[in-house]
Order: structure tokens, then C-alpha cells, then sequence
């Protein structure tokens, strides 16, 4: 059960209402997720504006769904995994592809460079090294891409926070956790 209410989108008004007609025309229903964030308007509208600009992002819908996926294992937010493989399929990422991002994997060597990268942050909370952006520059990353990477890991960071703390109901296929490898 959520520690917070499951704000109800025909009894939501204003501004919260309007984002939350616009998740449902995006979802065709409101994520719980949205519905638990939505008792804070101001949180709500930042955590919809984020995932609007990323929406339109240098990395793109299958490869962000990938770094949700392997952010979300990392952090066992059994929510935001469950719902980053159902979008990360939608956006056409295989089931195996999926799986193995889970683990910061990608058959894809340059995939696999900025899986691992955005592990890397999320494990050391940001404190990557030189050595650890070289990388990824060398699997041909612009910093465009690694920027908006650092901004979507910090977005998912955001979610799986909410998700967990707040013990929102998974309201997605369920996905395993796996473990690191």
C-alpha cells in the first residue's frame, strides 16, 4: 500500500489535473507513479517536464530506456524496472537487450561504455573520474550525450527515490531484479 494517496485524476483541479490528462493522453491511463507524485504540484510538474525534454533527447527512447532499466536494478526499484522495460519494449529494445541492460550489459560496445558510466555514477553518487568520462568519449559519446546522460540518471535517481520511499504499487508487468555481474 502507498504511503501517500493515489491522487485520482477526475478529482485532481488545475495544474495538476491538466499534467495528469496529458500523462493519461501519453499512457492511456495514469501511472501510480504519477498519481502518487501528483500531491505535490511542484513535484509533479518537474518530474513531467523532465521526462518531456528527455523525451525529445540526443540519446533517444531505446537507449533511455536502457539507462532506466540498468539504474532501476542497480537501485531494486522493482517500479521504475517494471515500467522502463515495458516502455524500453514499446520503443522496440529487445527482451534480451532489456534484460541485459539490467547489468549495465549491451552487445553494443558503445552501449555497453555508457550503461556502465551511468552505473558508475549511480555507485559512486556522482564522484566518476576523468578516466571514466575518457571512456565513454572513446566509444564515440559527444558531451552532449554524456551530459544528458548524467541528467536522466538523475531523473531515474528521482523516480526510484519516490517509488521506493513511498512504496508505490507496481502497476507494470513485473520484471526480476538481477544481480550485478
Amino acid at each position: 500500500m502507498s504511503e501517500v494517496p493515489l491522487v485520482q485524476r477526475d478529482s485532481a483541479t488545475g495544474t495538476v489535473r491538466d499534467q495528469l490528462d496529458q500523462i493519461h493522453a501519453a499512457f492511456g491511463t495514469v501511472p501510480a507513479m504519477f498519481r502518487a507524485v501528483a500531491n505535490s504540484p511542484a513535484t509533479l510538474t518537474a518530474m513531467w517536464s523532465a521526462f518531456g525534454a528527455y523525451g525529445g533527447g540526443a540519446l533517444g527512447p531505446a537507449l533511455s530506456e536502457q539507462l532506466a532499466v540498468a539504474v532501476a536494478n542497480r537501485n531494486a526499484c522493482e517500479y521504475c524496472l517494471a515500467a522502463h522495460t515495458a516502455l524500453g519494449r514499446k520503443a522496440g529494445v529487445s527482451g534480451a537487450a532489456l534484460a541485459a541492460a539490467q547489468t549495465g550489459r549491451s552487445d553494443d560496445p558503445r552501449v555497453a561504455a555508457l550503461l556502465g558510466f551511468a552505473l558508475r555514477l549511480v555507485e559512486e553518487r556522482g564522484q566518476v573520474t576523468a578516466e571514466d568520462v575518457r571512456v565513454v568519449r572513446e566509444q564515440g559519446w559527444t558531451d552532449e550525450q554524456i551530459v544528458e546522460t548524467i541528467g536522466q540518471v538523475a531523473l531515474n535517481l528521482f523516480t526510484n527515490y519516490v517509488n521506493i520511499a513511498l512504496a508505490v504499487p507496481v502497476d507494470f508487468p513485473a520484471v526480476g531484479l538481477r544481480q550485478p555481474v
